[in-house]
């Protein structure tokens, strides 16, 4: 959704930019010349490999100011904060990157056989092979249900659970063959892609732990963002999107205190106010041109600043 990034995000001359997941550098090639003259872009990758692209776009885009930071992005958020950097755009593209599916020594993809890794910062955590070999069946189970979506969770984790002591797993093309094995036949011939595509996004965001870096990631980047900056998310299915929902909806004032208390009790405080209603879905003509954009799910806010308290309420 390249336009609607732009339009969104409304880079401008001598502003700054924070992308928090820089990738191949995509985004930051369509909002970098907006910036100009005086701007500054950020970029910010936990993957390594991301650093030599960002240096090669950084001379693409000379003499305009930037910086790279490597680490999650709640902590280069807050790292950012500590050395005095103030946003006018913030962008998260959540997940895995279309560079890191495409590496297929990376493990992500199941359909290819390859290293079961999955880290996107192969330097530091726990990789995929060894997290299938600490999880007890029901720890296995609860992962691919609740970060997975996977229906026929316990089926799998007890095959997992049977094979892996005699061939323990270190190849994603074993872990497909057990998954495939483990599901009924109508379920292994079904349409709607790839019968092995849930648990492999469930261990993936396990080992990366990407619902909790975007729930922390999403305060940080606010806190990052001056009055009137905007926030541009970009997740690609219903778990990420939910939280983005709800934080989004928190920020813009709406109580969430659960049905039935008489009195608000969550101290609801409106910080934000959004940039566009509900989410944006990518067109049937992108889609048609990059598949892989069929699951986008957009959303944008702008800070503003909270009420002030008086006589201690808020005005």
């Amino acid at each position: 959704m390249p336009d609607e990034v732009v339009r969104l995000a409304a880079p401008a001359p001598g502003e700054t930019v924070v992308d928090g997941t820089f990738g191949a550098g995509g985004h930051a090639r369509l909002l970098a010349p907006h910036l100009a003259p005086g701007g500054t872009y950020v970029g910010v990758d936990r993957d390594a490999t991301a650093e030599p692209r960002f240096e090669a776009f950084a001379r693409e885009v000379a003499p305009l100011a930037t910086r790279f930071v490597r680490a999650p992005f709640p902590d280069a958020f807050a790292q950012l904060a500590e050395d005095g950097v103030s946003a006018d755009a913030v962008i998260l593209d959540v997940g895995v990157s279309s560079m890191q599916l495409d590496e297929v020594e990376r493990g992500f993809s199941y359909a290819h056989d390859a290293p079961l890794d999955m880290r996107m910062d192969q330097s530091a955590g726990e990789p995929a092979s060894e997290l299938l070999a600490r999880l007890d069946e029901g720890e296995l189970a609860r992962t691919f249900r609740e970060l997975g979506e996977e229906r026929h969770a316990g089926r799998i984790a007890r095959a997992i659970v049977r094979t892996r002591d005699a061939d323990p797993f270190t190849r994603s093309g074993q872990l497909v063959d057990v998954i495939l094995a483990a599901l009924p036949p109508a379920v292994r011939f079904a349409p709607g892609g790839h019968p092995a595509r849930r648990v492999f996004q469930a261990l993936r965001i396990a080992v990366n732990d990407e619902l909790g870096m975007l729930d922390r990631g999403l305060d940080a980047a606010l806190e990052l963002l001056v009055p009137g900056g905007r926030l541009v998310v970009m997740s690609f299915h219903s778990l990420e999107d939910r939280i983005v929902k709800r934080r989004f909806e928190a920020w813009l004032g709406h109580c969430t205190c659960p049905p039935g208390l008489p009195v608000c009790v969550c101290g609801a405080v409106t910080v934000a106010e959004p940039v566009v209603r509900g989410l944006s879905r990518p067109t049937e003509a992108e889609v048609a041109t990059n598949p892989r954009a069929a699951s986008t799910r957009l959303r944008a806010v702008r800070r503003v600043e909270p009420p002030r308290p008086v006589n201690g309420g808020v005005r």
